[in-house]
């Protein structure tokens, strides 16, 4: 299978600026779309402070650091992705704004692009429909910071024909990343997994079987997890953890889904983790 030459990138918030990053790393010319001006250049401040730290680690030389930003344009025109051979889609996770900009990226490419969404919580099937050539979606979900996270889900939906199977996965190869191959169902595999976990893990903590401090050194320790699940969710957030679990559980009705109490309050109190400042663990050894 041919390997492709240009993507696009639809969004350029965190997880678009990583998508970009990744592609372009790869050797692939890589066009970032956005709405307006202002987020084109927050996500570009983000990716460069990304690929600076990695210069700083030792991770990235500065050539290459130089060819990665030289190999990314911005635009807030979507007609300018014309001629692509992949689009992916990482705009924010509204299933209604996901739908209508599908939509209208089949205005504008023909049937031989490749068309990917990175959502990690919405039915690919549904968002492909909104597409012209429903068989060339599939998922791509890349995991946060992508960058750094080796594992790619390729996400089969009920219309992506086997073609676009192969080809996704063959991209999710060409950009340096260990594809896994998933149907189209709440959480896909990974958060199919992870969901209920987090879940268990935050009401045992809720009950006071254990300090926050403790049961993540019993996940750690005892079961040779790398991070323990209280600081995992500061990681991930928790109100995205929360958005995650809802949609899962509103489509499945598994109570193994179901946002535990203490996660819809903490959220409602503005304690997100990482991002706010204030969460499980974050500046609190307790």
């Amino acid at each position: 299978m041919s390997e492709q030459t240009t993507v696009a990138v639809l969004g350029y918030g965190t997880m678009g600026a990583g998508i970009a990053q990744v592609c372009a790393q790869a050797g692939l010319e890589t066009l970032v779309v956005e709405a307006a001006q202002e987020p084109l250049a927050a996500g570009q401040r983000r990716l460069e402070a990304f690929l600076a730290e990695g210069v700083r680690r030792g991770k990235v030389d500065e050539a290459e650091r130089e060819a990665t930003l030289a190999r990314i344009r911005r635009t807030t025109d979507l007609a300018d992705c014309a001629g692509v051979d992949v689009a992916i889609e990482a705009v924010v996770e509204d299933l209604a704004v996901k739908r209508a900009l599908l939509g209208r990226l089949g205005e504008v490419v023909g049937a031989d692009t490749l068309v990917a969404t990175n959502t990690s919580a919405l039915s690919v099937t549904e968002l492909a429909r909104a597409y012209a050539y429903p068989e060339r979606v599939g998922g791509l979900h890349f995991f946060n910071p992508a960058p750094l996270m080796a594992l790619v889900e390729v996400v089969v939906a009920i219309d992506t024909s086997d073609e676009t199977t192969a080809a996704l996965t063959a991209f999710a190869e060409q950009i340096g990343k260990q594809p896994v191959t998933t149907k189209d169902r709440p959480g896909f595999l990974v958060n199919r997994l992870l969901m209920p976990y987090l879940n268990q893990a935050l009401q045992a903590y809720d009950d006071g079987i254990a300090s926050a401090r403790d049961v993540d050194a019993a996940v750690e320790l005892g079961l040779g997890y790398p991070m323990g699940p209280l600081t995992l969710l500061d990681l991930i957030g928790l109100d995205n953890h929360e958005h995650a679990t809802s949609a899962a559980y509103e489509q499945t009705k598994d109570p193994d889904f179901a946002p535990p109490p203490l996660l819809s309050r903490m959220v409602d109190a503005g304690r997100l983790g990482r991002k706010s400042g204030r969460g499980l663990r974050v500046g609190v050894e307790s």
